[in-house]
């Protein structure tokens, strides 16, 4: 068996990129402004006691700087025909927000509207990690939306969407 070694971001990037990975949103309102960005490296679960749950970040972002000095941080995990919506937070001009429909939960967190999961969180820590950062954020309080749209998959440099095939009886 013989492994490729080469490791430049671009043959990198295609290599991970076979990795399915779901999309969240991070966004809070600061200095009376919505922020956001998106992140395909969302993970939940990172530890149950203290509720944890992770992401990474570009250590070139210009909006993390800004979104991190929030006191609170809307999460929410994006679900199908979420794509459009992904673009546009992720976009680096223009109004992010225009034609949004979002929810503030008093704390400045703020939360996309059809999302399955919305997650409160605060940010516990941050661990350098060479180009990007990986931030621990606390959670402290969720809502699900079992009537949201199925879960958004970033996988192959593309969205996709699940789809649960329909059996005949």
């Amino acid at each position: 068996m013989a492994l490729e070694t080469d490791l430049h971001p671009n043959a990198l990037r295609r290599a991970f990129g076979r990795f399915p990975s779901g999309i969240a949103a991070l966004c809070a309102e600061i200095d009376g402004a919505p922020q956001g960005i998106v992140a395909s490296s969302f993970t939940v679960g990172v530890s149950m006691d203290p509720p944890l749950v992770m992401f990474a970040v570009q250590n070139t972002s210009r909006t993390w700087p800004v979104l991190r000095r929030a006191v609170r941080l809307g999460v929410s995990v994006l679900g199908a025909g979420h794509d459009g919506v992904c673009r546009q937070i992720a976009s680096r001009d223009g109004d992010r927000f225009t034609g949004l429909n979002v929810a503030e939960s008093g704390t400045g967190a703020l939360f996309l509207e059809e999302a399955a999961l919305w997650l409160e969180c605060s940010v516990e820590g941050e661990v350098p990690a060479g180009d990007h950062a990986v931030v621990l954020l606390r959670v402290h309080g969720y809502s699900t939306h079992e009537d949201a749209h199925e879960p958004l998959v970033f996988h192959g440099s593309k969205f996709r969407n699940l789809s649960v095939p329909e059996f005949a009886l």
